[in-house]
């Protein structure tokens, strides 16, 4: 198994925050490591989409949780592994907490740990943090 986590706090509500993650095709304005997204619904438990990460294949994924302005996770499936991608807002006097938790498991999670894990856990601060300058501005 491989495992990154990365949090952030924000002056933005959990409302905010959630404006962001809730238009999937907007996800590169904060994930410069994405290039596009789309999804077959809305944004919503079961919903499968398409993601292109910058210089990697099209990934197809599924919402496999979503609980609105809380939390939401999605999965890829690649070969021999998957992935899951959690999304964790927590409500803060000052605004809010929000965590992002990335897991692979599988016969070759040591392997997309090395060669996917390693891209994503270097991007995911600076995407976190233009995400929560987006929530802010909104």
């Amino acid at each position: 198994m491989w495992k990154f986590e990365h949090s952030e706090t924000t002056t933005a509500s959990a409302g905010q925050l959630w404006q962001q993650y809730a238009d999937p095709s907007r996800w590169p304005e904060w994930d410069h490591e994405t290039e596009w997204v789309t999804v077959n619904g809305p944004f919503a438990t079961g919903t499968t989409g398409v993601l292109k990460p910058a210089g990697g294949p099209k990934t197809k994924f599924r919402f496999v949780e979503v609980t609105e302005h809380r939390s939401f996770t999605d999965v890829s499936m690649l070969p021999l592994a998957k992935m899951h991608f959690a999304h964790r807002i927590e409500s803060t006097s000052e605004g809010s907490r929000f965590t992002h938790t990335v897991t692979i498991t599988g016969p070759l999670s040591g392997l997309f740990g090395r060669v996917i894990g390693r891209k994503i856990a270097a991007g995911l601060p600076t995407a976190m943090r233009t995400l929560s300058a987006l929530a802010e501005a909104a």
